[in-house]
């Protein structure tokens, strides 16, 4: 059954740390999953407390396909460069912010089995974005 959850605007609740996801919260993934698709034509990712919920997960569009990343944890990242992005959660115009060319990601996949992945380019900066949120740090 498709859930799409209200998003989050509340800068003190985002600003909280995610915990860390567990077997349990694979509903929230699936309302995240549910609601990222919905908002495909605006949005390339999002963390579950845009929906409400401070657990360490993560949602991306990688290409054409929706990723789920439990526990998403940057473990090295290289060529800082300045972005301006734009977030669902947060009102106003595009915020200025550093990010990485290159990224390396170990998260757990929709079956808690741990990887360790590497990413570039856009792909990279949705990632650290969402994973900012999972730390409660905004743009």
């Amino acid at each position: 059954m498709t859930m799409i959850r209200e998003l989050m605007h509340d800068p003190f609740f985002l600003g909280i740390k995610s915990k860390p996801a567990t077997k349990e919260d694979t509903e929230t993934a699936r309302d995240l999953f549910d609601t990222l698709n919905a908002h495909r034509e605006t949005c390339v990712g999002m963390a579950a407390n845009m929906i409400g919920k401070t657990v360490c997960i993560i949602a991306i569009i990688d290409g054409v396909k929706p990723v789920v990343m439990y526990n998403p944890e940057i473990v090295s990242k290289a060529a800082p460069y300045e972005a301006e992005e734009g977030c669902l959660s947060l009102l106003g115009a595009p915020r200025k912010t550093t990010r990485y060319k290159t990224i390396k990601v170990k998260y757990q996949d929709s079956s808690f089995q741990w990887k360790v992945k590497s990413y570039a380019g856009f792909t990279a900066q949705i990632i650290q974005h969402e994973i900012d949120h999972c730390n409660g740090v905004l743009i």
